[in-house]
């Protein structure tokens, strides 16, 4: 679920084609997407074993250690595209913004978060053309766990 008002509209990353994009500004550290209506989580094992893996790991999302969610119907989450250098925190289901945002920002996460552990984008980071590789759960789970904490180590934020 996407709490602040927002479009899908054109990427302005280039090859991204679509993405999320806020109607009104988001401070710094507040949720902007919030897990719901997750019927199932898999191991990542079942994934690849099914004989439509192919089709389905573009929309396979990691939420926490071995467990991924499969979701072929795109909801605007979905719309969520990839930066090294995010607009947006992805941890354990949750997308908190990663600084002020104003409206009219794209919504970015890093995607090394919900990749299986050195599972490769088919794409590069459009912006310095490295790969993007899955982190560990450990990596992924010590590194947004630490940013979170710097989000909202600010003296103002409630």
């Amino acid at each position: 679920m996407i709490l602040p008002r927002y479009h899908i509209g054109p990427s302005s990353i280039t090859g991204a084609g679509q993405g999320l994009f806020l109607d009104e500004p988001v401070a710094r550290g507040r949720v902007i997407t919030v897990p719901d209506a997750i019927p199932r989580v898999h191991a990542f094992a079942e994934i690849l074993a099914r004989p439509d893996a192919a089709q389905l790991l573009p929309a396979t999302v990691r939420w926490f250690e071995d467990r991924y969610t499969v979701t072929p119907e795109w909801p605007d989450e979905c719309y969520i595209n990839h930066a090294f250098e995010p607009t947006a925190l992805w941890h354990l289901g949750f997308v908190f913004a990663a600084a002020d945002l104003a409206a009219g920002t794209e919504i970015t996460v890093d995607y090394r978060h919900l990749l299986a552990p050195g599972q490769e984008e088919d794409f590069r980071d459009a912006q310095s053309g490295r790969p993007i590789i899955g982190f560990t759960w450990q990596e992924s789970l010590r590194a947004s766990t630490a940013a979170l904490a710097a989000l909202l180590d600010t003296p103002d934020h409630d």
